[in-house]
């Protein structure tokens, strides 16, 4: 997948996900879900919702299997 950020007219683009493989909105495997949060935590160190790792964390592994709520959320939680 690919996000596309607008920071005082300069576009970041940062391409996240890995193709072919599953994530929680694809499985609704909450286990699964645990498992990937909990080894990929510390790519949240960063502070940096536009990374890679963030994305993933929040939007293919958010609280919901709906991939459309999960990017409203991320939208709201990070004021972007």
């Amino acid at each position: 997948m690919k996000a596309v950020f607008d920071n005082e007219g300069r576009k970041k683009t940062t391409h996240f996900g890995a193709k072919g493989m599953d994530d929680y909105t694809k499985t609704h495997d909450k286990e699964q879900r645990t498992r990937y949060r909990t080894r990929h935590a510390k790519d949240l160190s960063s502070n940096d919702p536009t990374r890679a790792g963030f994305l993933s964390y929040y939007i293919l592994w958010g609280d919901s299997t709906s991939l459309q709520t999960n990017i409203a959320a991320y939208i709201k939680r990070f004021s972007l």
